[in-house]
């Protein structure tokens, strides 16, 4: 891609607008057009980079975003992905689970540009830990999510973060599916980024078809696609981890799951 900057208008400035609201620095629609807000989100990301911050979308801030045509790609590890290695990187998850889910999960992360090796290790690994079995759950009921006393998931209700702002949105937003899945706001924008529209807001129980979820998978391993990578070459597996879960839970399951498989699939 060209060096980008305020006032262009185009394709490409729509594909760095896009690459810039999956890593969280631009909201709203991408409108093809380098206004305010573009540069505004391109200053961002180079404060958070080291780079330096004119505005200015160049060959080093493109690669930050992994739009440099010149950067070379991993290659794709889905061949080597079998149930026998997935098995041996879940050892407590029975056989059929995998053998059933697998194949689809895998489909979403290629669909997703997400078939290198840390990619696809981080969406097991984060399987794992979240959803152990292999396929996908409802949160359980615990002391994060449920004060003594209090109604499902009481402590979710009201929470700015997540976008819930009624009681009982806790329980109807609880975590679903392989990644746990967790608030309005991310079903609204995960259900809208793999083409549901609204319907997981209406139909939250929809983040647990594992076609769905598979795909809800990748969409939210997508979005942070940047930073997630680069915690994965510095092998800062608490920060990765950090970035999908907002915590360290299941950080020993992640982390065992990660450093298996880095032995098991291929380089």
């Amino acid at each position: 891609m060209q060096t980008l900057r305020k006032g262009d208008k185009g394709d490409a400035v729509r594909t760095l607008q896009e690459a810039l609201i999956r890593a969280g620095f631009l909201t709203g629609a991408a409108d093809g057009a380098y206004g305010p807000g573009t540069e505004a989100a391109v200053r961002s990301l180079q404060q958070s980079r080291g780079l330096a911050a004119d505005g200015i979308a160049g060959p080093r801030t493109l690669a930050a975003l992994g739009l440099d045509d010149a950067q070379p790609q991993a290659p794709p590890v889905i061949p080597g992905v079998t149930v026998d290695k997935v098995c041996a990187m879940f050892p407590s998850t029975p056989r059929h689970n995998i053998e059933t889910n697998l194949p689809t999960v895998l489909t979403e992360l290629v669909a997703a540009a997400l078939a290198d090796k840390p990619m696809v290790l981080m969406a097991l690994a984060t399987i794992r830990a979240e959803s152990e079995g292999f396929v996908p759950i409802d949160e359980g009921l615990s002391r994060f999510n449920t004060s003594p006393g209090g109604h499902p998931f009481d402590l979710y209700d009201l929470r700015a973060d997540l976008g819930n702002n009624a009681p009982g949105d806790g329980e109807r937003y609880r975590g679903r599916g392989f990644i746990q899945l967790t608030g309005k706001a991310n079903y609204r924008e995960h259900g809208q980024a793999i083409g549901l529209g609204e319907q997981l807001v209406t139909d939250p129980d929809q983040a647990n078809d594992p076609h769905i979820a598979a795909q809800l998978l990748a969409s939210f391993i997508k979005a942070k696609e940047p930073r997630i990578r680069a915690a994965l070459a510095a092998d800062d597996l608490r920060t990765a981890r950090r970035l999908v879960n907002g915590g360290s839970h299941g950080l020993d399951r992640f982390s065992d799951c990660y450093n298996l498989g880095e032995k098991l699939l291929p380089a």
